[in-house]
């Protein structure tokens, strides 16, 4: 059998993409052949492609309309950066790709601590997207994308001490807010997670880490660094190429 070294490290991703628990449950799935034109009605009917959740949902629920809006009230009450404390639930963790998770009252004190409107006070923040996650069974959390651009225009303590004018363009990034039904507090909140490093100047980093990094002020960690191709993945690339 042929080895295809760099094509399957390269296809790894959509090969557990297609096979994923979720597209297997799917059995009805359509194959397409390349001589036939499927209808758009066949094409947008097919059950690979799943509807957000609607709003007829069971008594004990909010309905994802009313999901939204508390996820959006949280993220207006701080510019998107951080939130209201009292919207969250003494249960509440906070997680991003390297962060977490966080407490409440750590999570309360860490954002505290950075004064964002002092060091961006035009900040533009940009959400859009919001849906209830209709795989979910708590039907509880929402998702939405994230990006945002400002110009550095004060101090951002205790990491950069002087404005550095530059320009911080964000990555789009997935985010979600799971919300408890009975009490409309918010138990969880994850962010950070880039979904396309080539866009904005952040290095394909998120949260604060990637605003850091266009600031010229990164982190001194790998998990605050731009990604690198380690050297174990460069020498399975070349061996795959020459076998190839």
């Amino acid at each position: 059998m042929k080895f295809v070294g760099i094509s399957i490290f390269c296809l790894a991703p959509v090969v557990c993409h297609a096979f994923s628990p979720v597209a297997k449950q799917f059995k009805s799935i359509s194959k397409l052949d390349s001589s036939k034109t499927l209808a758009d009605t066949d094409v947008t009917s097919d059950p690979m492609f799943i509807e957000p959740k609607d709003n007829v949902v069971p008594d004990n629920q909010r309905s994802p309309d009313e999901l939204i809006t508390i996820a959006k009230r949280f993220l207006i009450s701080s510019k998107g950066l951080g939130g209201d404390p009292e919207m969250l639930a003494e249960s509440f963790q906070f997680e991003g790709p390297v962060v977490g998770p966080l407490p409440k009252d750590a999570f309360v004190k860490a954002i505290g601590s950075v004064d964002f409107d002092t060091a961006f006070p035009n900040w533009t923040p940009q959400f859009y997207g919001f849906f209830v996650d209709p795989l979910e069974k708590e039907g509880n959390r929402v998702w939405y994308t994230a990006r945002g651009f400002g110009v550095n225009e004060g101090p951002l303590l205790p990491f950069a001490p002087l404005a550095t004018g530059k320009k911080v363009e964000n990555p789009p990034q997935v985010c979600s807010i799971t919300i408890d039904h009975e009490t409309g507090l918010i138990t969880r909140y994850t962010i950070g997670y880039v979904t396309d490093r080539s866009v904005g100047n952040t290095g394909g980093l998120g949260g604060l880490y990637g605003i850091l990094y266009a600031l010229g002020k990164p982190l001194p960690f790998p998990e605050a660094q731009p990604w690198k191709q380690s050297w174990q993945y460069s020498f399975f690339q070349k061996i795959g190429a020459l076998i190839n």
